[in-house]
C-alpha cells in the first residue's frame, strides 16, 4: 500500500519540483492532489506520465490525506499547514516558518534523520534553508570524524532561489543588455543582477549579517550541533540554478585532506569530483538535475592547526528543497507511516 500525497504550491519552482521527484524515485504514491492558490485553479502539471488538475489549497480538506508537502511561502503556511496538521496530516515545509520551533524538527536526512520521530509534536516537519541544507550534508561526515569547532562559509547562491521572479529578472536584464543594448532595472533584487554580484540576500538584522546569513547559523546548530561557530556570508550570483559555497573548517583535531576525501567519498548524498587540474572540479551548471551534493578543491588550511577547506555544489531547487522534502517524505513512510 502507499500514501495519499499532498502537494501545495504545486504551480510553482519548488512545488513541480516536489512532483518531478516523487515520480522520479517512485514514491509510493496510492492517491496525489496538486494544490495552488485560486488565481492558478485547474493549472495542468506533470506528475510522471500523468497530468494533474491543480485544486484551491484554500477549501481542500485534508482529512484521510497522509503527507503534505508544502512550498507555498511562510504566510500561506501560517493558514493552511496548522489546517493540515489538525486533520491528521503530517506537513513537511519548505518555507522558513517552523525552522527554529524548537518543537519541530528541522531534517536534512543524511544528517539528522533520528530527530524525525518529534515530528508528532505538532505534526509538522521543517525542510531547512537551501544554503544550510546542502553545507550539513559535508559537514556530518567530517564533524563525525574530528568534531567541528568552527565554520567560515561564503556562498554564491543562485537566482532560483529568490523563485521565478529572480528568474526572470536575470534573464530580462541579460537580453535587455547583451542583446538590446537596454538596461531593465531592478525589481527583485536590490541592484542589477545580470554581469553582477550582489552581497545581500534577505534583509540586514542590527548586527550587520542579513537575515539569509542568520538562517545558515541558526539551522546548522540546530541540525548539526548547537556548539559549532559559523559566519556566513551570503552572495547571489548571475547563475539560474544551483547553490555554490566555499567553505573553510576548523576541527577539533587533525584531520588529513586526504582522509577527509575518502570520508566523503563514501558520505551518503555526497559525491566527490577532486582533481588538481583545469576543469577538475564541479560548477553549478554541471549540477542541476542531479541529487548529489558535489565537493571539490579539497585541500589542507596551513594557516591553522586544524583546517580543511573545500568547494560545495548543489542544485538548490533539489537537494535545497524538493528533494530533501521528499527524502524527509521517505524516512517518514519508513520509519513512523509505515502501511501495509
Amino acid at each position: 500500500m502507499g500514501y495519499k500525497v499532498v502537494v501545495a504550491g504545486a504551480t510553482g519552482n519548488v512545488g513541480r519540483e516536489m512532483l518531478n521527484i516523487l515520480a522520479e524515485r517512485a514514491f509510493p504514491v496510492d492517491e496525489i492532489a496538486a494544490l495552488a492558490s485560486r488565481k492558478s485553479l485547474g493549472t495542468e502539471i506533470s506528475f510522471g506520465d500523468k497530468t494533474l488538475k491543480t485544486k484551491d489549497l484554500d477549501t481542500f480538506d485534508f482529512h484521510g490525506w497522509d503527507i503534505a508537502l508544502f512550498a507555498v511561502g511562510s504566510e500561506a503556511t501560517k493558514t493552511y499547514a496548522p489546517r493540515a496538521a489538525a486533520a491528521g496530516c503530517v506537513v513537511i515545509d519548505n518555507s522558513s516558518l517552523y525552522r527554529y520551533d524548537p518543537a519541530i524538527p528541522l531534517i536534512v536526512p543524511e544528517v539528522n534523520a533520528d530527530q524525525i520521530v518529534h515530528y508528532k509534536n505538532k505534526m509538522i516537519i521543517a525542510n531547512p534553508n537551501c544554503s544550510t541544507a546542502q553545507m550539513v550534508v559535508a559537514l556530518k561526515p567530517l564533524h563525525d570524524r574530528a568534531r567541528i569547532k568552527r565554520v567560515v562559509v561564503s556562498t554564491y547562491q543562485s537566482v532560483s532561489g529568490a523563485g521565478k521572479e529572480g528568474i526572470d529578472e536575470l534573464w530580462d536584464q541579460t537580453k535587455g543588455i547583451y542583446v538590446v543594448g537596454q538596461e531593465v532595472a531592478p525589481k527583485k533584487f536590490q541592484k542589477q543582477i545580470a554581469f553582477n554580484v550582489i552581497p545581500q540576500i534577505d534583509v540586514f538584522l542590527d548586527d550587520g549579517s542579513t537575515k539569509e546569513e542568520w538562517k545558515m547559523v541558526a539551522e546548522t546548530k540546530k541540525i548539526l550541533d548547537k556548539s559549532i561557530k559559523v559566519v556566513a556570508t551570503c552572495v547571489r550570483v548571475p547563475v539560474f540554478v544551483g547553490h555554490s559555497e566555499s567553505i573553510n573548517i576548523e576541527f577539533e583535531e587533525f584531520l588529513d585532506e586526504h582522509e577527509a576525501r575518502d570520508i566523503l567519498r563514501e558520505a551518503p548524498g555526497i559525491m566527490v569530483i577532486d582533481k588538481r587540474e583545469p576543469g577538475g572540479y564541479i560548477t553549478p551548471i554541471e549540477c542541476v538535475g542531479d541529487y548529489a551534493t558535489y565537493v571539490s578543491r579539497i585541500r589542507q588550511d596551513s594557516t591553522i592547526d586544524n583546517g580543511i577547506s573545500l568547494w560545495c555544489v548543489s542544485d538548490n531547487l533539489r537537494k535545497g528543497a524538493a528533494l530533501n522534502a521528499v527524502q524527509i517524505a521517505e524516512v517518514l513512510g519508513n520509519r513512523c507511516l509505515k502501511k501495509g
